[in-house]
């Protein structure tokens, strides 16, 4: 499947029907969309002018026609039905061919992205100066239900070149379900964000303080709709970064999706603003994140930098890298715990902050600036009033920002902004331009150069993980549409990978525990016979029971083989349960053998090794 789901908004009044431009919905899984981005003509011409990619350039503006026949389609449907509501006309795209879906005569979810890129305005037929603008659908919904017939049709008039909207819902790592959660705490909106979040951030008017909120495992995933607007598709995509780095959602047994949009958007940028993703996207972008976390899980710092000491030419290097072990291991052990967060600061970066040749990798930036990134990336720099758990230390932020000073004054001196050429210069002959005739201070610059330097390596294995677990070759083609390597379209190996996103709960080889909370049931149906009975043998894979979360029914399936010797859960159905809980003790056909922690010592220490490359 190579389809993408794009929709028109449509607005009528029974005599006349006008498009306020599409929405591109392809990013989505597990029936929820993810990401979503206003389509309009304003955009695809500014992305084509913009760039330097000449197939690119060209389908873009074949997509500027895909688009305007998409909304005369729907404007002529409109027309044709005498809609007198505000709706949406939904088409399967399949490369420059649109197909009629389906009409929903209704206002949707994901409107707020039309909102951004158009208003309407409404002007007296026999007063030209005599109009008003209408910015929200729902305002013309009621307009059109109290006045419709006596509605002149309005223009629209361009508000944004480009909008989007992210779902933050209850999910994990994986975008499965995740119910039961409690809101503690929640940053204040940016003053570009729009974020309708149903009430739960609305604090006490007369203290100010966060009221809690849990988040019910029964009815909808969904806990807001993030939006912001932008000059263009990039600039858009950069302001929705901005509010997910800073955003700030604490609570008890909560997981939501904003590393997953974080992550997102951030490789969006890096990779193709533009990109055409079809509606499979999401499976094969989770199995690459969990190839990933497959590696970044056994990277051990400690070891790393063990390592890299040992291997120091004398004491003012180990000296340096003591002095500089918390700035370094504290941001790349955050990096590293969060997949989704490496895949955003990946994608972002490659070939910016470094270059790589095969599995060789150069960095192409000071690693001084690579730190200042990556610190700025994890919303860990210095701000008053944030636990210092959560931010750079003091010491650390001094150190950094001499660094950034010493090589700001040494570019400026030598007369250059390449990396390259100033390093070139340092670890050579004494530079004039620096330090005159001064061979001590020449001495001093090569000295601090050199200690500020000795955790390069550390810094590297970031984008070595990128290349060992295939992220990194996930390309975009010349029709803009994301390429994956083959293993991760793969369905059973990328499923496998997905699962290492979200590890099921720990437990013993004779139960069988619930990965989630919700509601459990033992059948399909009242009226069908239990999925497996006491004395039952089953297979691995075998549907085992559902737990209803989310509005979704999730067939759990068994681990492994065996039998199923007692149910916890004997007439239970539509109990309410919670993640890990025990509900089978079964007898395995095999006994399962756990890996021993010398065997995990030894796979941490080869993965640790690969990734440092020394």
């Amino acid at each position: 499947e190579t389809t993408r789901h794009n929709e028109i908004q449509v607005v009528g009044n029974g005599n006349w029907a006008i498009t306020l431009g599409g929405r591109d919905c392809s990013i989505q899984m597990r029936e929820q969309k993810q990401l979503e981005f206003s389509l309009t003509d304003e955009l695809l011409e500014t992305a084509a002018s913009e760039t330097d990619n000449i197939a690119h350039r060209q389908n873009l503006t074949q997509e500027r026609e895909t688009l305007a026949a998409m909304e005369r389609d729907g404007a002529r449907f409109a027309a044709g039905v005498s809609l007198d509501n505000v709706s949406t006309f939904e088409c399967i795209v399949e490369g420059f061919d649109h197909f009629f879906m389906e009409m929903n005569t209704r206002i949707q979810v994901e409107h707020g992205c039309s909102e951004l890129a158009y208003r309407m305005r409404f002007t007296n037929p026999d007063d030209p100066t005599d109009y008003f603008d209408v910015e929200r659908l729902i305002e013309a919904m009621v307009l059109l239900q109290l006045h419709g017939p006596r509605l002149p049709k309005p223009r629209r008039l361009l508000r944004a070149v480009s909008g989007a909207e992210v779902r933050i819902n209850a999910v994990n790592a994986a975008l499965q379900p995740h119910a039961g959660g409690l809101i503690r705490g929640w940053s204040k909106p940016l003053p570009f964000e729009h974020r309708d979040d149903q009430g739960i951030g609305t604090r006490n008017p007369d203290t100010g303080t966060f009221p809690y909120y849990n988040l019910a495992g029964a009815y909808d995933s969904n806990i807001a709709l993030v939006l912001c607007d932008g000059t263009s598709r990039r600039d858009n995509l950069e302001r929705l970064s901005e509010i997910l780095r800073r955003m700030e959602l604490r609570g008890e047994n909560l997981e939501t999706s904003v590393p997953l949009h974080y992550g997102l958007v951030n490789w969006t940028l890096g990779i193709e603003p533009m990109m055409k993703p079809n509606t499979r996207f999401m499976g094969p972008y989770l199995a690459a994140v969990g190839a990933l976390e497959t590696l970044a899980r056994d990277i051990d710092l400690d070891l790393a930098a063990k390592t890299l000491m040992d291997g120091m030419p004398g004491k003012s290097a180990r000296t340096s890298l003591v002095t500089q072990e918390t700035l370094l291991l504290r941001p790349i052990g955050l990096l590293l715990s969060d997949a989704h967060a490496l895949t955003g600061f990946l994608g972002r970066h490659d070939g910016r902050l470094w270059k790589r040749n095969g599995n060789a990798v150069d960095l192409c930036e000071n690693p001084m600036v690579f730190l200042r990134e990556l610190y700025h990336f994890l919303n860990m720099e210095t701000s008053h009033g944030k636990p210092a758990c959560t931010m750079i230390w003091e010491h650390d932020a001094a150190l950094l920002e001499d660094a950034l000073e010493f090589y700001d004054e040494a570019a400026n001196a030598l007369g250059t902004s390449s990396w390259h050429e100033l390093s070139s210069r340092l670890t050579g002959p004494r530079d004039p331009a620096l330090a005159g005739d001064d061979d001590a201070l020449w001495a001093a610059c090569q000295a601090s150069h050199r200690g500020f330097q000795v955790g390069a390596p550390l810094l590297a294995m970031i984008p070595r993980l990128g290349i060992q677990s295939g992220l990194l070759d996930i390309t975009v083609s010349e029709t803009l549409e994301p390429v994956f390597p083959d293993v991760f379209l793969d369905e059973g190996r990328a499923e496998e990978l997905r699962r290492v996103l979200a590890p099921p709960p720990k437990a013993s080889a004779n139960e069988i525990v619930t990965p989630t909370g919700g509601s459990f049931y033992a059948r399909e149906a009242p009226h069908l016979p239990l999925l497996i009975d006491e004395g039952d043998h089953f297979k691995e894979g075998q549907p085992l029971f559902i737990i209803e979360v989310m509005k979704m029914f999730n067939k759990i399936l068994a681990p492994c083989a065996g039998t199923l010797k007692r149910s916890l859960m004997a007439d239970a159905d539509g109990s309410v349960v919670h993640a890990g809980q025990v509900v089978f003790e079964i007898e395995p056909d095999e006994v399962l053998v756990e890996e021993s922690d010398a065997d995990i010592r030894t796979r941490r220490g080869r993965v640790t090794l690969e990734a440092l490359a020394l």
